[in-house]
């Protein structure tokens, strides 16, 4: 069974109230908070339900997958009820992992619940028979990220459960200054709880005041945000990425190659092929694929390939040789070009 995250808690209210708790829930996702806090909300329920005793297994390479084997098969000595809580930080369990999840799923014990946490996985990875065996065992959360477009909003619901209210304009700050980072913006959100009376609606310039800039600036979110067009928070990005010492080397390479996609994406639909078929020949998938339409509407083959050979004048600045159509402080010609990809030219 698969469940999106925000429909765990109706599920864990009602298997309470039946008590009929799955025997294992997997929280897969790469959004740290909104993981910790789906396993938490399972855990809570559990120990509701009389799981008392809990014995925490971490999977790492050397992990010894027989001990899984004999959390299923052991007793308990100080609960009827147990939890198993397995993190499997590389979301890889190799073939002897495989085969202990297996085992487990096709014959768990009554009294015992399997809290599974790992990292968002690939298509490839979700198509393991220990990842379909746990599917069909118990309960598979996907955890998904909140992209920069729903940030505002998720924060006013955050906020609402402190009984706090603000104006669009101060959700948006908020969500500039936590790019990135939803346990900062938690910890926000929690301060400005302390600091501010409930059901008082919070003005902009409070906001301002209070929230620190604890953006956590992440390379490959430039790449949906230049085919958006959103050139701001380009290059909000980018001044974000240098001041923090990202190589510029990798930063180049993800503009670059978001350009080579880009411009076999227009060849592909001038050639008559279906969008969908080309985003899935190109790999283009989640927020990247939302936007894919609009920047094929907004820039034409021939600026695409420009850009991108501009992109190579900045390697060669990053190399150290001569580039004289390029700026010569190569961070400077990067946000020439992501604000020109961003304005695109149609």
């Amino acid at each position: 069974m698969q469940l999106k995250a925000e429909a765990l808690s109706g599920h864990l209210r009602t298997r309470a109230a039946d008590g009929r708790l799955a025997p294992i829930y997997v929280v897969a996702g790469d959004e740290p908070l909104l993981a910790l806090e789906a396993a938490d909300a399972v855990r809570a329920v559990a120990r509701g339900a009389g799981y008392g005793e809990r014995e925490v297994l971490h999977a790492d390479a050397r992990f010894d997958w027989s001990r899984l084997e004999q959390a299923r098969t052991g007793l308990s000595l100080f609960a009827e009820k147990r939890i198993v809580d397995l993190r499997l930080p590389g979301g890889k369990p190799g073939k002897s992992g495989g085969e202990a999840l297996r085992g487990f799923a096709q014959d768990p014990p009554p009294d015992l619940l399997l809290l599974v946490a790992l990292p968002r996985l690939d298509r490839e990875a979700r198509s393991s028979r220990w990842v379909q065996a746990l599917e069909q065992a118990g309960v598979w959360v996907d955890v998904e990220r909140i992209e920069r477009a729903a940030l505002p909003d998720w924060i006013a619901v955050r906020l609402e459960r402190h009984g706090l209210r603000a104006p669009r304009e101060a959700l948006e700050f908020i969500a500039d200054r936590v790019e990135g980072n939803l346990l900062a913006a938690h910890q926000e959100i929690a301060k400005l709880a302390l600091l501010f009376p409930a059901n008082a609606p919070l003005t902009a310039e409070q906001v301002a005041d209070a929230v620190l800039n604890v953006a956590r600036y992440d390379v490959f979110a430039l790449a949906p945000a230049l085919l958006a067009g959103d050139g701001p928070r380009a290059l909000r990005l980018l001044e974000g990425l240098r001041a923090e010492g990202e190589p510029l080397p990798l930063v180049l390479w993800v503009v670059a190659e978001e350009l080579r996609t880009l411009l076999r994406a227009l060849d592909a639909v001038a050639a008559g092929k279906p969008l969908g078929a080309v985003a899935r020949e190109l790999r283009i998938w989640g927020p990247r694929e939302r936007v894919l339409p609009q920047a094929l509407r907004r820039i034409s083959a021939a600026t695409a390939a420009s850009l991108l050979a501009r992109c190579a004048d900045i390697d060669r600045l990053v190399k150290g040789l001569a580039a004289p159509r390029a700026d010569s402080d190569p961070w400077l010609e990067l946000s020439d070009i992501a604000l020109a990809c961003a304005a695109g030219n149609r």
